[in-house]
């Protein structure tokens, strides 16, 4: 059985986990700035509430899944936001389609900003990060059974848009 995990031990392990919880927040938010402020609220309430997770299951997990919370607990209170100018581009869908050079990596990005909010978030869990089926089910929430349905969906839109881009081979 493991010891439990201190504050710093959670300070300097959501260090390693910022490029990935910022990736799993845009997902989320659609919006770099918005995903931002939700990482960094996440990291506040993780430290904060370091002594509920038991170091049993990934620290990842249980982040990605305070995430998700936060995100949907803040989704009551907020109000729609003004557009941004336009000369600010801070959505994540509209500044994907504004890269003038497309690399390997930049159209991953752009194919996954183009896909719908969860389907997006099932895709970047399982088949970006490695999680199982039921480790996703529980950072997002739903059955085991929805998560494969919705991958499933997942890859035939990601096919669907790979359709839609010219490689480079």
């Amino acid at each position: 059985m493991r010891q439990p995990v201190t504050t710093i031990d959670i300070r300097r392990d959501l260090v390693g986990l910022l490029p990935r919880l910022r990736r799993f927040a845009m997902t989320l938010t659609g919006d770099v700035a918005a995903a931002d402020e939700l990482v960094q609220s996440v990291c506040q309430r993780a430290v904060a509430k370091s002594q509920q997770w038991n170091g049993e299951r990934r620290l990842e997990s249980w982040v990605y899944t305070l995430a998700r919370h936060l995100w949907n607990d803040e989704g009551r209170k907020r109000r729609p936001r003004p557009a941004a100018p336009k000369g600010n581009v801070t959505d994540i869908h509209e500044a994907a389609r504004e890269r003038a050079t497309v690399t390997d990596t930049d159209l991953v990005h752009r194919m996954l900003a183009e896909m719908p909010e969860n389907l997006a978030s099932i895709f970047l869990l399982t088949v970006v990060e490695g999680h199982s089926y039921e480790q996703t089910a529980e950072i997002m929430g739903i059955p085991a059974i929805g998560v494969s349905a919705q991958l499933a969906a997942a890859r035939l839109h990601f096919a669907s848009l790979a359709d839609d881009f010219h490689h480079r081979y």
